[in-house]
């Protein structure tokens, strides 16, 4: 029988994940989530998926083998290590990566002290994301609701503002931090576009706009985490 349903099931709750938010996430309907809670993940999911949470694609299918991969074995020593380059070789002692909390002050970026978020270095490595251009900001608004909830911590590249079609970035506009998924129009102009599209209309920036507005790009958003709001019952 496959139990791999099972096992996302268990994934969600350890990342305090309910199934209608991750379906938001992932794009597919809440009777999708259910089917795979079901019947198992569908194969042509099972590699996106063990991505998205860092284990391995055998366990997640079987149940069998080591849960995450074997370059990320646990290890009490957590230290900002890997800063170099997205493919130097894992040990125990750089399991994670601590990338540094960062607001908007005065139309800027600024690091906040001693403040930083720990994630997994082979995630970055993956996506090669470099620590040293990596940040986490707190989502500012409800406009990427439920997908991605108003004070959520993202993590973002800072290196990465090329516009894709689709993808999400964190911009600044007239020094206000804004998050908005990005595709580009007629003649460059800029299209900001919310999850809500109910309360949030698509926005357009010409190139002239933009630099009249300083509506500037920040980075992708790779990564995103959130507290449930509610206590159920």
């Amino acid at each position: 029988m496959n139990r791999s349903g099972d096992r996302l099931k268990a994934l969600l709750h350890e990342c305090g994940l309910t199934p209608s938010d991750f379906a938001a996430q992932r794009r597919v309907t809440p009777q999708h989530v259910n089917n795979w809670f079901k019947r198992g993940i569908p194969l042509a999911r099972l590699d996106e998926l063990a991505d998205l949470f860092c284990v391995q694609r055998r366990w997640l299918r079987s149940g069998e083998g080591p849960k995450h991969p074997s370059s990320i074995r646990r290890s009490i020593a957590v230290q900002p290590a890997w800063e170099d380059s997205p493919t130097s070789l894992l040990t125990p002692a750089t399991q994670f990566v601590q990338v540094p909390y960062q607001e908007v002050r005065d139309g800027r970026l600024v690091s906040v002290d001693n403040h930083y978020l720990q994630l997994p270095a082979q995630a970055l490595q993956t996506l090669d994301v470099i620590v040293n251009n990596a940040a986490c900001l707190a989502m500012p608004s409800n406009n990427m609701a439920p997908w991605i909830p108003r004070d959520a911590i993202l993590a973002i590249d800072l290196s990465q503002t090329q516009v894709i079609d689709g993808e999400t970035y964190a911009l600044l506009h007239n020094g206000t931090l804004r998050v908005n998924s990005l595709s580009l129009g007629h003649n460059g102009t800029l299209c900001l576009h919310s999850h809500d599209r109910r309360n949030y209309t698509v926005e357009r920036f010409t190139p002239a706009q933009r630099q009249a507005q300083h509506l500037q790009i920040l980075g992708w958003v790779f990564h995103w985490s959130h507290f449930r709001q509610h206590r159920p019952g």
